[in-house]
């Protein structure tokens, strides 16, 4: 009797506010996870001088990071399916923040291959918990506008990574930076975990059972789900851009354009904090008008983006290219909960950990074969070559959305056997 006299206390004013501190801690969770995932890009034509080291060598300095973290997603969603997000967020957010600080004290390149593998392993455990905290704190109804404000920390942190982390290269070289940065992490990690709200009465985060084909849904079904790989393949497909653009614009602006390391900084933000805004936008318009329709929705993004970037890799001026740079990722930025939008709304509460692992391990993948593909197209031919590399992925994109379901009813798991946990 008492567990549902405290159920009802969940006016639909607190249902609110919850999911307001929840989005507004894991913004800030999400942007320093950015900035410290994202700094190397900006440190990598000073660690790559020290060492001696080829664009492609530089490259695996982010692409062992995602391989390892593309790794840790499947399981990360199981221990947060299984413990919850608080207390798996709140490890993760301080073992990085160590691994971060190690970063800056590796005396040879394997060193920090190892060291970025480690920083992988710490970070790739923080996804899934965070779209479980998510799922917990929501209602399916207002949960891609919260996930689309989270994932715009994206942006907050890749737009903050070259304004913060540029001008400390200047003044206290690669290795003070990533001290600083450990230090910032860890006070965020304590803060995280003492703000997360109270999760949701389950009947409240998950859709009504009628309007999903399978009643209840095992971690195993998610799993074999033709379906949600599916969308993994998509995410694999999309996060291309992301990863290649911010790990080889900034070397790009410094040897190919002239510029210096502080002007490198600023005009690598504009397009991330652009990215912002559509992200959180793209979030708004899913809950409110795509989220049984988003097949043109994601695919007009896709094809607009193309034009975008075919116009930035023939930009003839530093201005003409960042414009149109920020263009693509302000237009591709809405395509974000186009991804993530349906699966967060059928996705059960209790698999929902498993279920962004999954497809956030496609996302991985991408983030381990852009940096060091375009980094080899780079030695290999040119920067132009490298950027069509992503012209190439974007299209793709636009050819996936229709290979995917747009509604609760298209997504389907097999039947469950006698056997399968929940």
């Amino acid at each position: 009797m008492t567990a549902v006299v405290n159920e009802d206390t969940w006016t639909a004013r607190r249902i609110n506010r919850t999911a307001l501190i929840t989005m507004v801690v894991m913004v800030f969770a999400w942007a320093v996870d950015y900035i410290d995932r994202f700094s190397i890009g900006m440190a990598l034509p000073m660690i790559g001088a020290e060492f001696e080291l080829s664009k492609t060598q530089q490259g695996w300095l982010v692409t062992v990071f995602a391989l390892v973290y593309m790794v840790c997603q499947i399981p990360a969603g199981f221990l947060a399916d299984r413990y919850g997000s608080r207390g798996p967020m709140l490890v993760t957010l301080l073992l990085w923040s160590a691994f971060t600080a190690m970063t800056g004290m590796a005396g040879t390149f394997g060193m920090l291959l190892v060291v970025r593998g480690l920083f992988g392993v710490c970070q790739g455990l923080f996804p899934a918990a965070s779209f479980k905290a998510i799922a917990e704190r929501t209602t399916p109804g207002n949960r891609a506008t919260v996930t689309g404000v989270m994932l715009s920390a994206g942006g907050i942190g890749a737009g903050l990574a070259p304004l913060i982390v540029g001008p400390l290269l200047m003044a206290v070289g690669w290795r003070h930076t990533f001290f600083w940065m450990a230090g910032v992490g860890a006070i965020i990690g304590v803060v995280v975990w003492t703000l997360l709200p109270k999760a949701l009465p389950e009947r409240l985060s998950s859709l009504p059972r009628d309007e999903v084909k399978t009643p209840e849904v095992s971690r195993k079904q998610v799993l074999k789900s033709f379906v949600v790989w599916k969308f993994t393949l998509l995410f694999c497909a999309t996060n291309m851009l992301n990863y290649g653009l911010i790990t080889w614009v900034p070397s790009y602006l410094l040897e190919a354009r002239g510029l210096t390391l502080n002007q490198t900084g600023v005009l690598a933000a504009i397009p991330m904090l652009v990215s912002i805004v559509t992200t959180i936008l793209g979030g708004w318009l899913f809950d409110r008008y795509f989220h049984d329709h988003g097949r043109w929705y994601l695919s007009s993004i896709a094809l607009v983006t193309v034009v975008l970037l075919i116009l930035m890799v023939s930009a003839e001026t530093t201005a003409e290219f960042t414009l149109y740079e920020t263009l693509a990722l302000a237009v591709f930025g809405m395509a974000t909960m186009a991804v993530f939008g349906l699966p967060l709304r059928v996705l059960p509460t209790a698999v929902t950990g498993i279920g962004m692992g999954v497809m956030n391990f496609g996302g991985q993948v991408a983030g381990a074969v852009a940096p060091v593909a375009m980094g080899w197209l780079a030695d290999a031919f040119s920067y132009t070559a490298a950027f069509g590399f992503l012209i190439g992925t974007t299209f793709l994109t636009a050819v996936m959305a229709f290979w995917v379901p747009q509604n609760p009813a298209q997504f389907t798991f097999s039947p469950a056997s006698p056997s399968s946990a929940s």
